[in-house]
């Protein structure tokens, strides 16, 4: 088509005779037939492939991904791993989807294509797509937050730029909400009420649906720098107290009488699974050591009675948050940087339960938290298989906790001191450079690059 239009340009000065016309006419219309047969052959040869990749169902978690296997992720050192479409890796194609099925990933595809020869039947999708893999699901807020954080840190470096939907995947399976709390959190970060698509019930299940503009995510926070890390949470942070109507200003602004920090403890409690036995009598120790202190404030709360904005709350006025091993912990991230976190497990999981039990050690670090320790009991449900048995997790993983009174009591007076101190430190230091160095850093982590 083009060297048609050449010979047109050339010739706009010279009388064309009529067999000159005619030949051109001929050349356009052979051109015509050919691109025609060169995008025909295009919109056929677009090839799509499982999103789930069988053959790697052994070891998804290992070495590549079998979620859109095929596609090689951009990673530069520190920073989030991602695939964006389109792009220089992709030649310029557009990311497109097919199929709705939420019991078998196998069962969805994926394929690339050019705008200008997408798929048969196609929609295009306007506007930036977030499309999210997560190995867990979207319901446990842990699960579900590790699975947003790395698009929270691409839109922090990316000025801010907020999707028009989300696309989510669970083993490639599709899926069609979050939990709550993760959706409320989500939406106060980026500002906007969340959209997460369903793709038109009434389309035909095979017909693909392609988006102008996609970011995917499979790797959770994996490859990401902790400076990265901490740079997320720290809006998350921001966003979830200015969402909620919560001060900002940070626990250094609260002195009781004297002028000293008042020191905020919380014991965060559940109900059922990972419970502790005796909670009246857990509680009353930390309550006789936080006495002991003349600023400190115990608090006493159950995560499944408050709402996300209570939660944000509670957490804003925590210094020192005491709670079994669970999903609840995962609010940690929305107190202050440098405040405590003392965790507590039942019996058999140092043993048995891998390393997803160091989880709130990982996000204390990852979000400028300290991590004081956590208590193991010793004593508990019995096993009717060797202690070494995998099978006695099953007994393990939901039962209750006991408690050490001597022992709880030595650990409270010692992280009590410790941040008693630190408070009294960075109050000083407050006052001297006559600022508030906490507000400094939380109004700094609700901003963009």
């Amino acid at each position: 088509m083009h060297n048609w239009q050449k010979v047109i340009i050339n010739n706009t000065t010279t009388t064309l005779s009529s067999n000159n016309i005619a030949h051109l006419d001929d050349e356009q219309y052979n051109c015509n037939q050919d691109l025609k047969s060169m995008a025909s052959k295009l919109l056929d040869s677009v090839t799509f492939l499982p999103l789930k990749d069988l053959r790697f169902s052994n070891n998804a978690q290992q070495g590549h991904t079998w979620f859109m296997s095929s596609m090689y992720d951009e990673h530069e050192e520190g920073e989030v791993q991602y695939q964006q479409f389109p792009s220089e890796s992709s030649k310029g194609r557009l990311l497109c989807l097919k199929g709705r099925d939420t019991h078998e990933g196998a069962w969805n595809s994926y394929a690339l294509a050019w705008r200008e020869t997408l798929p048969r039947n196609a929609t295009l999708m306007r506007g930036l797509t977030f499309v999210s893999y997560n190995h867990f699901n979207y319901d446990n807020i842990w699960h579900g937050l590790s699975a947003m954080v790395p698009f929270v840190a691409w839109h922090l470096k990316n000025g801010c730029v907020s999707p028009t939907r989300w696309v989510l995947y669970h083993w490639g399976e599709l899926r069609f909400k979050m939990g709550p709390w993760l959706r409320t959190l989500m939406e106060a970060t980026f500002g906007e009420p969340l959209y997460i698509e369903r793709f038109a019930d009434d389309n035909d299940y095979e017909n693909p649906f392609c988006f102008e503009d996609a970011v995917v995510m499979r790797h959770n926070e994996g490859g990401m720098s902790r400076k990265r890390r901490i740079e997320a949470y720290d809006l998350l942070r921001c966003k979830a107290r200015i969402y909620c109507n919560v001060s900002i200003e940070g626990r250094i602004a609260e002195v009781d009488d004297r002028g000293f920090p008042v020191i905020g403890m919380t014991m965060f409690m559940r109900k059922g699974a990972r419970s502790f036995r005796n909670d009246s009598a857990v509680i009353g120790i930390f309550e006789k050591e936080c006495k002991k202190v003349e600023s400190c404030r115990l608090r006493v709360a159950y995560s499944n009675n408050l709402t996300f904005c209570q939660q944000v709350e509670l957490m804003s006025i925590t210094d020192i948050l005491i709670s079994p091993h669970g999903a609840q912990l995962t609010n940690m991230f929305l107190m202050d940087r440098n405040s405590s976190v003392m965790e507590f497990f039942p019996k058999g999981w140092l043993k048995l339960a891998g390393v997803g039990q160091y989880v709130y050690h990982w996000i204390a670090s990852w979000s400028g938290m300290k991590h004081q320790g956590a208590w193991r009991d010793p004593d508990g449900e019995k096993c009717p298989f060797s202690g070494d048995d995998r099978r006695c997790m099953s007994i393990f993983k939901s039962a209750k906790i006991g408690y050490n009174e001597t022992y709880f009591s030595e650990w409270a007076r010692n992280v009590l001191n410790e941040v008693k101190v630190r408070k009294i430190e960075e109050l000083a230091s407050t006052k001297k450079n006559n600022i508030s160095t906490t507000t400094t850093s939380i109004l700094s982590g609700c901003s963009c690059n």
